[in-house]
């Protein structure tokens, strides 16, 4: 990589890092690009180089949590081993994310534009679902296998994020909560996996 390359790729951090904290401190309406702008240290027409409007700024930052998401979380279906045991490791890691600071922070900015904007929300929600979700598919693979039984595996997927969110995401965002102990993370997943293995496992 040339040195040109790597400021541009400097510059492009420096603004995604001042983005975040603006949308964290101003929220999403509130915040400009001439903000960023200024606390990244770069000229408007650099910000405007990289991403073409605040829209596709937010998503963008999104989608980087959305991708550390599912690197965290990207357990590959195994035959040879018990369903809990495989799925603890998956739930572990979704709730690690759901504690994470800046996460929470910016899912309160995410849910706040979509509020004011349904339009913007379906084009963010749109860019992030581009990709499928790992547990999504590690369900899939567990029926493949005859281990589970048929449901669809998006629904499946989207009943147990709902059970680890209303204690471990929910409460947090919207009446300031503090994050789960882990304690109760434990608890919350063990319970969790015990509703979902004795709905859907063979």
């Amino acid at each position: 990589m040339t040195a040109p390359q790597r400021l541009t790729d400097r510059k492009r951090e420096a603004i995604i890092q001042a983005a975040i904290a603006e949308f964290r401190t101003h929220g999403f309406d509130i915040t400009s690009m001439d903000k960023i702008a200024a606390t990244a240290g770069v000229s408007k027409r650099t910000v405007y180089n990289h991403f073409p409007s605040k829209e596709e700024l937010f998503a963008e930052i999104l989608n980087q949590l959305w991708a550390r998401v599912t690197a965290e979380q990207e357990t590959a279906y195994r035959p040879d081993l018990p369903l809990r045991d495989q799925l603890r490791l998956i739930l572990l890691a979704k709730l690690q994310i759901l504690a994470d600071d800046n996460f929470l922070d910016l899912a309160r900015v995410a849910i706040a534009a979509a509020i004011h904007s349904p339009e913007r929300a379906q084009n963010i929600i749109a860019r992030m679902g581009e990709r499928e979700e790992s547990l999504t598919v590690w369900i899939r693979a567990a029926q493949t296998d005859g281990r589970l039984k048929p449901v669809a595996p998006e629904f499946a997927a989207q009943q147990m994020q709902g059970l680890l969110k209303a204690f471990a995401f929910w409460p947090q965002i919207s009446m300031g909560q503090p994050g789960l102990s882990p304690e109760t993370q434990h608890t919350v997943m063990e319970s969790a996996l015990d509703m979902f293995l004795a709905c859907y496992e063979f």
